[in-house]
């Protein structure tokens, strides 16, 4: 794996491509950019045929030990690795151990193990049982383990500083077992940046790792509704600068589009791609701007009402996951049962291109599986061309104008606020 930077902005936002990933080399992905979200392989609600209609996918596709841990057994009879026995050919994979779309149980961490939630309850993971599964998983890299439960808030100095020092004492055991394992040849490793909010933790935590020979590192414990979002631009802009400028940032748990926008302008260079899958299980579709257009002060405003409505939907400052943002429209509302417009003016989905809200909206409020799919395309696509946006506004320098465009304050003030008309 090599990053590649064409171009840093105020000394943060990071442009470029990695490089020679996968174990023939043969993959790139450029950055800031996300990852191929999965369960047990597979983009929920969509086959690989459907999944494949969509243009510019993530070449990285995501796994999780909370899902694959209880099917180790029958993985280890297979001996193909997790890539061909999912059917997934033409990917890269990486193999992470929690899924930031589940909340999972905290309290299971020991001085020796973490535990993950699969569907049949919690298995306790030691570093022997955590690296047997990488080498059955095959994957392309892996995260190692980490003490990640210090998220919520209230949590003691001495409970932080304890997560730092386990996750450290987890990343060295598992780099000798891989240095080890003729299996793991050629896969990559990404040390795990833990802390909590306490800044000197944070800082202890990178520096330390940046030390081991990993390929890149997780940022972990920024999870939406963790801390306040000025503190969270404040800590990932400290630790990254305790980072090798060489080598990829991959920021957990965080997926709404302002966010993501402050965390790129922290320094970070990759998220994981489970927002898309949220907002299709609230029956909800998104539909904010990217575009970047000459006088996006005039035309932003009214092309959201456009959108949305006389009053957008959603809180922009929402912390649960489980509530839906001002980023997406919520296609179960009785007023868009006669809306025959596409889910969003101009999008090339198959959803936008073939069908209207009103089937949508008679989809969800019928239970018919077909709404989860169409959505499912629509959000994918969605999500993916605004991280292409992105790139382009770091491109062009047009950074202040892509979040004029999405409606995000552009004045520096720690709270986002929507901008109105004058």
């Amino acid at each position: 794996m090599k990053l590649e930077l064409s171009k840093v902005v105020q000394g943060r936002c990071r442009l470029g491509q990695l490089k020679e990933m996968g174990r023939m080399g043969q993959h790139c992905l450029d950055i800031p950019g996300c990852l191929l979200y999965t369960h047990l392989g597979t983009v929920p609600h969509l086959t690989q045929d459907t999944l494949h209609t969509l243009s510019s996918l993530p070449t990285v596709t995501q796994v999780t030990l909370s899902n694959i841990a209880e099917h180790q057994d029958v993985l280890e009879e297979f001996k193909g690795g997790f890539k061909k026995f999912a059917g997934l050919h033409d990917t890269v994979l990486y193999c992470s151990l929690h899924d930031s779309a589940a909340q999972s149980p905290t309290g299971h961490t020991t001085n020796k193990t973490v535990s993950v939630w699969g569907s049949g309850g919690r298995i306790e993971l030691t570093v022997a049982k955590f690296m047997a599964l990488q080498r059955t998983v095959q994957p392309d890299w892996y995260q190692t383990m980490a003490d990640g439960e210090t998220w919520q808030t209230g949590i003691s100095r001495k409970r932080v500083r304890k997560s730092v020092d386990r996750s450290l004492a987890h990343l060295d055991e598992c780099l000798l077992v891989h240095q080890k394992s003729q299996e793991l040849d050629g896969v990559s490793v990404f040390g795990v940046v833990e802390g909590g909010d306490i800044l000197e933790e944070r800082l202890r935590s990178a520096r330390e790792t940046a030390k081991r020979p990993v390929a890149g590192f997780c940022l972990d414990g920024f999870q939406n509704g963790a801390m306040d979002q000025a503190l969270r631009s404040q800590l990932i802009t400290a630790v990254t600068k305790e980072l090798p400028e060489d080598k990829p940032r991959l920021l957990q748990g965080v997926g709404r589009p302002d966010e993501v926008l402050a965390c790129v302008e922290a320094g970070v260079d990759l998220f994981e791609g489970f927002f898309p899958f949220q907002v299709t299980e609230r029956g909800c579709a998104l539909c904010f701007l990217f575009d970047i257009t000459p006088d996006p002060e005039s035309a932003g405003r009214a092309r959201l009402t456009e959108v949305f409505g006389p009053n957008l939907n959603g809180d922009l400052n929402c912390d649960d996951q489980t509530h839906m943002t001002r980023f997406e429209m919520d296609l179960k509302d009785k007023r868009y049962q006669d809306d025959f417009r596409p889910l969003v003016e101009g999008c090339g989905c198959y959803c936008c291109r073939n069908h209207q809200r009103a089937y949508v909206h008679h989809l969800l409020v019928t239970n018919e599986l077909l709404a989860g799919v169409l959505l499912m395309i629509h959000n994918t696509s969605h999500y993916n061309s605004f991280f292409r946006a992105v790139r382009e506004a770091l491109a062009n320098d047009k950074m202040d104008l892509l979040r004029r465009q999405m409606g995000v304050c552009v004045c520096g003030c720690a709270a986002v606020c929507i901008i109105t008309s004058p």
